[in-house]
């Protein structure tokens, strides 16, 4: 089934909304990560339609969604642009919300800011981000203003199969097939004919603040939502924390959580097993009381 697109002014930004399936259908909002955009999750939806309407953002800078007028992008703005759109496109009864990544930690946060907005909460290989001493801030300060001098540049592919190239660099257990798909959602042919990402370059900045992993937790310390992890098997994000880590973090959602790993997937989910993640996804939904 082919995505519709909406356009909704976010904040002073013209975000782009896609969405498949019956607009009658309860809704599941779905949110990709850093550098990705809405476009690669098309596989996994399919197996959560007929049930539900499946609708994904592009972040902002990212896709089809506008870039940030400032040339910033700072955690807090994917908090508040998400807070905005979802006033703006969805009624008060609580949503359905799966993350992926870096939009998992927006979804996660977002559902203890408002708790009462989500009724089902789905981690898509997220919440991984050690913890960051103090002692590492000069550092990264230090690099975050050398990085001014020379700002990261827009790139440029000859064409949909270099890119795809690139794409199976970064990820060589993709099918031929499946990288290129992935670089069409990820690139858009210019007018000199050149393949261009649809990503704001402003994105590479490695940015100055620290993660203090403390904050998280006194968010997620407020969810009220039914909560699923699901994991890759081979993703190389989830040894970025201890176990005992990875426990206490998810012992503080306090409505409980159930967990899946998903076989021989890094952490692409959608990349790697669209159908098992789309699978394990719903059957996690058609629980719901």
């Amino acid at each position: 089934m082919i995505s519709r697109s909406e356009f909704h002014w976010v904040r002073g930004l013209r975000y782009h909304l896609r969405a498949w399936g019956d607009a009658k259908a309860p809704p599941v909002l779905l949110l990709h990560g850093w550098l990705d955009v809405s476009a690669t999750f098309a596989p996994l939806v399919y197996e959560l339609l007929p049930h539900y309407q499946v609708l994904a953002p592009d972040w902002r800078g990212l896709g089809h969604t506008d870039w940030a007028k400032d040339g910033g992008y700072w955690f807090p703005d994917y908090l508040a642009d998400l807070d905005t759109l979802i006033e703006q496109r969805f009624d008060d009864s609580p949503i359905r919300v799966v993350g992926h990544s870096m939009g998992a930690q927006a979804a996660s946060l977002y559902a203890g800011l408002r708790p009462q907005r989500v009724r089902d909460l789905v981690i898509l290989d997220g919440l991984f981000l050690p913890d960051m001493e103090a002692k590492l801030a000069p550092k990264r300060y230090r690099h975050w203003l050398d990085q001014q001098k020379s700002p990261p540049q827009q790139k440029y592919y000859d064409s949909f199969e270099q890119l795809a190239e690139r794409v199976k660099v970064q990820h060589p257990q993709l099918s031929d097939a499946r990288a290129r798909f992935i670089a069409e959602c990820w690139g858009q042919r210019d007018a000199h004919g050149r393949i261009r990402l649809l990503a704001d370059p402003a994105h590479r900045f490695r940015g100055p603040s620290l993660y203090r992993a403390a904050e998280s937790e006194a968010v997620w310390a407020e969810i009220t939502a039914r909560t699923c992890f699901i994991d890759g098997e081979k993703s190389m994000f989830v040894k970025a924390i201890d176990e005992q880590t990875k426990l206490q973090r998810r012992q503080l959602f306090p409505s409980g959580y159930t967990e899946q790993v998903i076989a021989d997937a890094g952490h692409m989910l959608h990349f790697d097993a669209p159908e098992a993640t789309g699978q394990a996804i719903l059957q996690f939904l058609q629980e719901a009381p």
